[in-house]
């Protein structure tokens, strides 16, 4: 395997790694995560719902001709969260130490770079390429 297959592989793993490990806490409604929720005003729904669109992402990021749409869809949902903290949850939710603000970062840089690097698989911006 080669360095470059290694790296996009790498890219596409963690962040859906990182999507489908938070699953295991919206779906058990554990009590971080309905906190957050509750925070958000989106408990139940809101919980189960991205928790069902973050394994459509996870698995659109694995499978490598649906990667691009896993990728954007990834951008959109990890802006909202780390929009989530910015305005109300805060970095630090229930004294994590940010780490649920860090890994959103980190699956929206890595997302970012799957879009990027599929960018010429991307209707309309495949034109521009």
């Amino acid at each position: 395997m080669t360095t470059k297959k290694i790296i996009h592989a790498v890219l596409r793993i963690v962040p859906a790694v990182i999507l489908l490990q938070t699953l295991f806490f919206k779906f058990s409604a554990a009590p971080e995560s309905v906190y957050i929720f509750e925070q958000l005003g989106l408990e139940p729904w809101g919980r189960i719902g991205l928790g069902v669109i973050e394994l459509i992402i996870a698995l659109l990021i694995l499978i490598p001709k649906t990667t691009w749409i896993g990728a954007l869809l990834g951008i959109g949902i990890m802006l909202g969260a780390l929009f989530s903290h910015l305005t109300q949850l805060g970095i630090a939710v229930q004294n994590d130490g940010g780490t649920l603000f860090i890994l959103a970062l980190v699956t929206l840089i890595f997302c970012l770079v799957l879009a990027w690097q599929q960018r010429t698989q991307i209707p309309y911006i495949k034109k521009l390429f």
